[in-house]
């Protein structure tokens, strides 16, 4: 039988092109390459034009970019001028160093970016693109003016860690994340879902054979995500962060949300989707794109009005 996920992609990729969407290769730095989904146009400066508006989508760990916010890209491509990274060992990007940290991860992004010609962005970050993102914001505040981001924290650190793990019932994030067979890629889905829909075991075998790529690399990706305790400190974000979260997740759950509001303050808005889990912007997603276009209405306005005041 023929993957279907081999025959889906280059559907995917097709439609994408449809919307005014396209792939491009861009070369970070020697030795390291990302692929972009990216608009068809270059940005051009032009005030009050929501198409002039960047948004950056990051994925997490379970799929490459496109992958993931397949239907928010549908949703958004032709309004705003959306980009969606392959994370480095994701997706065919790559690189020869040997770091591994959210802190190269977010070097190469904001400069991929830079490179395709974007000053300032919204970033949506989902679970391992929300670290991402978190620590982009951090490095690059001039390039990050807010943040919309789903079942992440601002680092994982080993209290985080060790608890979610036992709430999923795993001794490791390489367990869980990069399963070695069809039943654990079924278990990846079950836990990251409010509830999982009848799939046929051929879905998930086809899903194992072409979606865990460089799993050396992928494991020291997870190897350097944990940090301890001590080593973290609340950074001060400048930005404005808009959370949105599955009411079911229970990988980081309503207290690990609850515990990032308090950190981020005032900054912060929280907005629960119901019947979602981990994986909310795939397990509902015509709810999570309407709460995600009002929350980038709202930035655009504030937006507009701050530019025209200055």
């Amino acid at each position: 039988m023929v993957n279907i996920f081999a025959v889906y992609k280059p559907l995917l990729h097709w439609v994408m092109k449809l919307v005014g969407m396209r792939p491009q290769r861009v070369e970070i730095e020697p030795g390291t390459i990302m692929n972009f989904w990216v608009p068809n146009e270059t940005p051009k400066k032009s005030k009050n034009s929501n198409n002039n508006k960047a948004v950056v989508f990051i994925h997490g760990f379970a799929d490459d970019g496109i992958i993931t916010w397949q239907s928010q890209v549908l949703a958004l491509a032709r309004k705003y001028k959306v980009y969606v990274p392959d994370l480095v060992f994701f997706g065919g990007s790559i690189t020869d160093r040997s770091e591994r940290s959210p802190a190269f991860q977010a070097e190469c992004v904001a400069k991929g970016l830079k490179k395709l010609g974007v000053e300032r962005c919204t970033l949506v970050g989902l679970s391992y693109g929300g670290m991402i993102g978190f620590k982009m914001a951090e490095m690059y505040p001039d390039l990050v003016e807010s943040m919309v981001l789903s079942c992440s924290v601002m680092a994982l650190t080993k209290s985080i860690s060790d608890a979610a793990l036992e709430r999923i019932g795993f001794k490791s994030w390489s367990d869980y994340l990069l399963p070695d067979s069809v039943q654990g890629v079924k278990i990846l889905f079950d836990i990251a879902t409010f509830k999982l829909p009848r799939i046929p075991n051929f879905i998930y075998k086809h899903h194992l054979e072409v979606m865990f790529d460089n799993r050396k690399e992928r494991e020291e990706l997870l190897e350097a995500l944990v940090i301890d305790d001590k080593d973290f400190t609340i950074p001060s974000h400048p930005q404005r962060v808009h959370l949105l979260w599955g009411e079911n997740d229970i990988i980081f759950n309503m207290e690990v949300v609850n515990n990032l509001k308090r950190q981020l303050g005032d900054r912060a808005t929280l907005q629960y989707i119901e019947k979602a889990g981990h994986l909310v912007e795939a397990e509902r997603p015509c709810v999570y794109n309407k709460h995600l276009k009002e929350i980038l209405a709202t930035l655009l306005e504030d937006g507009d009005q701050t530019q025209r005041s200055l």
